[in-house]
């Protein structure tokens, strides 16, 4: 796998690399736009790090002109937290956002998240949990457990997020989308329901203190 990180401060870059390279990860960088979009005409890259900030083309515009290309999954960074920024970003195109600064290891979740969200799984199999995607079920020791439409959807963004703490704003916005006026008792009405029809794997959908969840099973998942 071969990520381009594009960030004009070099520090950054250096700390970024480190972390991808200790996971085996190959590891492109740029400084600016420019560069990056030189890089992706250049080379087969799975996913890029991608930062707002950034002289000669800032990360919106090399967003846009990657996008009139390539469906590469995209990761963006920046030290502007504003809901609007976020917005932008996702209606972008972007895969994920993280606001500086951050934690490497949180980083380097997400990008696994974002790769593993990004290949073409068709069975999530732990022991006798088999959620099949192709066929839109879930079945726990070969029972097929019966869930809403939206009990599926949240089930689903938990396991291609795996360990990463989930807030519920997040949860509304993925799940519901962005144009939904709910509140929390929504997400925590739901996954009560879900954790009840999870019977003995309910507690791999962990309640993080003053945030949200996040989901832990027992064993990796694998396709």
């Amino acid at each position: 796998m071969t990520i381009l990180v594009v960030d004009d401060e070099e520090l950054i870059r250096n700390v970024i690399r480190e972390y991808l390279e200790n996971e085996k990860y190959e590891v492109l960088e740029a400084v600016d736009g420019e560069e990056a979009l030189k890089m992706v005409s250049n080379h087969k890259i799975d996913l890029i790090i991608l930062d707002i900030m950034m002289p000669k083309k800032d990360g919106y515009t090399t967003l846009k002109e990657i996008r009139k290309e390539k469906n590469i999954p995209i990761i963006m960074l920046s030290a502007r937290s504003e809901e609007y920024d976020k917005l932008l970003g996702f209606d972008l195109g972007i895969d994920d956002y993280l606001t500086k600064p951050f934690s490497p290891r949180e980083l380097l979740a997400r990008v696994k998240a974002v790769l593993r969200r990004n290949r073409e799984m068709e069975v999530y199999e732990v022991g006798d949990f088999v959620l099949d995607l192709q066929g839109h079920t879930l079945k726990i020791a070969n029972e097929e457990v019966k869930l809403t439409p939206k009990e599926y959807e949240l089930l689903v963004y938990f396991i291609q997020n795996e360990h990463i703490a989930l807030s519920r704003e997040q949860l509304l916005n993925k799940v519901w989308g962005y144009d939904f006026y709910g509140d929390d008792r929504t997400i925590d009405t739901h996954i009560k329901m879900l954790r009840n029809n999870l019977g003995k794997y309910r507690d791999w959908i962990v309640t993080v203190r003053g945030m949200g969840y996040k989901f832990e099973s027992d064993e990796k998942i694998s396709s």
